[in-house]
Formats: C-alpha cells, sequence, structure tokens
C-alpha cells in the first residue's frame, strides 16, 4: 500500500489556480453565438461593432462562474440606458424565442443550453473613442473602457519576477467572491488584484493574500480611482448594503489568511490548510 502524497501550502495554492480556470468548453456560448448575436442586432436596431470583453476572454475567469461578456456598440442618438436595454433585449427574444432572457444591469442575459451569454449595450464616447457609456443604475450611464482596462491587468501580468501574478491573484479573489456569496464586484477586485500585485517584486501566496485582504478591510472597500485615467472612480458595490455585507466577509478572510499565514510561519502546515480552506468556503485543495 502506497504512502500518501502530501502537498505543500505553494502547491495548494497552485493546485486552486488550476481548478478556478475556466474549461475550453466555458468558452462555447459565446462562439456558437457570436455571430448570430452581432447579424441580429445589426439588422434590428444598427450597431458599429460587437466584441469580446471580461473576464473569460481575458484570462482572468472561474470554472463554472464566468459567464461569455460582449459589449455591442450602438449606432445612433444615446437614449435612456433602460430603453437601451429594453431594445436589445427585444432584438434577441425576437431571434431566440425559447431562450430565458433578462435584463441585468449592465447586460442583456441570454441563457443558452451551453451557457450563458451578457451583452452589454454601449454608445461611444465621442471625447474617448476608446470608452463607451454603458447602463447604469436608474436609466443612467457610466464610462467603461475594457480594452484599457485589459492592457493594464496584461501590462502588470508581465512584470519581471511576478509573471502571471496579477491575473492569477484576480482569479483566487473571484473564487474566493464565488464561494463565499461575496456580492462585491469582480471588476473591483481584478483592479484591486492589478494594484496590489504591480507594487510587489515577488509573490509568495501564504503571505499575499492576507496582505490582499488586509489591505482591502484596512481601506474600507473603498471605491479606488481608474488606473488609465478613462472611467472616474470604480466602484466595489452596487449598494450600501451590500458594501456592508462584503466588508463583514472581507474581515472574516482576514482573520482565516491572518491565521493561516502565522500556523505555516510556525510549519504547522496541516493548521494552515484548515483555515485556507475556511477562507475559500471548503474549496481549498486538501493536503493529503
Amino acid at each position: 500500500m502506497g504512502l500518501a502524497v502530501v502537498i505543500s501550502v505553494s502547491q495548494g495554492f497552485q493546485q486552486l489556480i488550476s481548478k478556478l480556470t475556466p474549461s475550453p468548453g466555458q468558452f462555447s456560448a459565446a462562439v456558437t453565438h457570436r455571430a448570430e448575436i452581432e447579424a441580429c442586432l445589426n439588422s434590428r436596431i444598427g450597431i458599429y461593432r460587437l466584441f469580446e470583453t471580461g473576464s473569460l476572454s481575458h484570462g482572468t475567469g472561474v470554472r463554472h462562474y464566468s459567464d461569455s461578456d460582449l459589449m455591442v456598440s450602438i449606432k445612433g442618438e444615446r437614449p435612456n440606458s433602460d430603453r437601451a436595454l429594453e431594445k436589445v433585449k427585444s432584438a434577441l427574444s425576437i431571434r431566440y424565442p425559447i431562450t430565458p432572457i433578462r435584463i441585468s444591469r449592465p447586460a442583456v442575459v441570454c441563457k443558452f443550453t451551453n451557457g450563458e451569454v451578457e451583452v452589454t449595450p454601449a454608445y461611444i464616447r465621442l471625447s474617448d473613442p476608446a470608452s463607451y457609456w454603458i447602463p447604469a443604475p436608474g436609466g443612467d450611464w457610466i464610462i467603461s473602457a475594457p480594452t484599457e482596462h485589459n492592457r493594464y491587468v496584461t501590462e502588470v501580468n508581465g512584470k519581471a519576477g511576478i509573471v502571471g501574478g496579477a491575473k492569477y491573484m484576480a482569479r483566487l479573489m473571484k473564487g474566493w467572491k464565488y464561494f463565499n456569496a461575496v456580492p462585491v464586484s469582480s471588476f473591483y477586485l481584478e483592479m484591486r488584484s492589478a494594484e496590489y500585485v504591480n507594487r510587489q517584486s515577488t509573490i509568495l501566496w501564504i503571505y499575499d493574500m492576507y496582505y490582499m485582504f488586509r489591505a482591502l478591510h484596512g481601506h474600507g472597500l473603498a471605491a479606488m480611482n481608474d488606473p488609465k485615467n478613462v472611467s472616474g472612480r470604480i466602484n466595489p458595490c452596487s449598494s450600501d448594503y451590500s458594501k456592508r455585507i462584503s466588508l463583514g466577509k472581507v474581515g472574516a478572510a482576514v482573520t482565516y489568511a491572518e491565521r493561516a499565514l502565522n500556523y505555516y510561519r510556525d510549519e504547522r502546515h496541516g493548521d494552515a490548510f484548515v483555515e485556507l480552506n475556511k477562507l475559500f468556503n471548503g474549496r481549498f485543495p486538501s493536503r493529503w
């Protein structure tokens, strides 16, 4: 009978990152339906272009959780954002009459049998063609610059000594969010992850997870400045209530991550695994 293989804390993090990485099949919904969605919206409402955005195409998506995201640049004068969302929903409902389609700001969500696709209506900002107006609560609009923000994360991700760190950190933070049902913005976590990693010269996950959560808790999940100076402040949550819930869960994460780090320093690795498992709500790899 063979001996059980014991993995290290670092190997545990690498296994978790691997498990969080989306499978090729998770991209199938967007690949299958993109051309049809583009043709439908172009014929019914008139568009300039439709393109992929979001974490799946950018390399920070989470297996089984991240949706396929498309942004559609619409022609004509920008209306109330409620109206823009209804226009996109109506056009897609005609093309896909038996597919569940709903509005979930800032997008219209199509629940296909092979996955969900989110379609976000957008209007080009004439003052800055690299950015767009996308729906905000209450019929208003907010600025989005997906290409610029993706470029920022990719630049940090390629930094010498920490190659891959920004996207891995974003994936770990999003995994924590999904596993613990934290109502915090995935985009906010991605931007905060890149901001944190950009200040580092090396990454050791047992330390950096603690320092990342401590930083979030220390500033109270404050809105952050756009690192590309395009869209103003990046908000963490959709409401004050969601922010209170999220901040409480960040506080619990600090406690678990600190205990895990202290046990690791004391070479009590088994206890460190227990606390990391609490941090990720039972999803951290087993030590054995």
